[in-house]
């Protein structure tokens, strides 16, 4: 497909890393083929309703667990549990949580980073550059507001395949 990956997977063993700006279906596409060339072994939420059958099992085996966005199930716990039964972990998730334009990035992957000790890897996905972008990496200080804004300047919206669905 042309795209290109810039950067590398961070050689940590606990990490969360976000994938920003996340405003087309194809940003999918693009993540489970850099997922498979670069053999990575992670983890990454999906939404429900992307695991019914044929394509559940298939999404389940490269790594993918269902999220309901409609009810209340303390994701953050339950993977700050799973981080911690585990001796290597990366965790892959869009702070966006979901293609349409939001004003604020959801934070649950801040809190799963801060508290599983994990280094938070932001992944930009650039559609002007079809490039796949590893950036600076960050360690949570704690600071939510500060930390999040930090990594928001990383992104901006002329990467995103859509630049009018996303809110630096």
């Amino acid at each position: 497909m042309g795209w290109r990956v810039e950067g590398s997977v961070p050689p940590v063993p606990k990490l969360v890393m976000i994938v920003a700006p996340h405003t087309s279906n194809w940003d999918f596409v693009v993540g489970i083929l850099v997922y498979l060339a670069l053999e990575l072994d992670a983890t990454w939420f999906g939404k429900h309703s992307l695991f019914h059958w044929p394509m559940g099992p298939i999404l389940r085996r490269f790594g993918g667990i269902p999220v309901r966005r409609d009810t209340s199930t303390n994701v953050v716990d339950l993977y700050v549990g799973e981080f911690a039964k585990r001796e290597r972990m990366v965790l892959a998730l869009t702070p966006e949580g979901t293609r349409s334009l939001v004003k604020e990035w959801r934070t649950g992957f801040y809190h799963i980073a801060v508290g599983a000790g994990a280094l938070i890897s932001p992944v930009a996905f650039d559609y002007r550059t079809r490039r796949v972008r590893f950036l600076e990496t960050l360690t949570p200080t704690g600071d939510a507001a500060r930390d999040i804004a930090v990594l928001r300047s990383r992104f901006s919206a002329p990467m995103a395949r859509h630049p009018a669905a996303y809110n630096p």
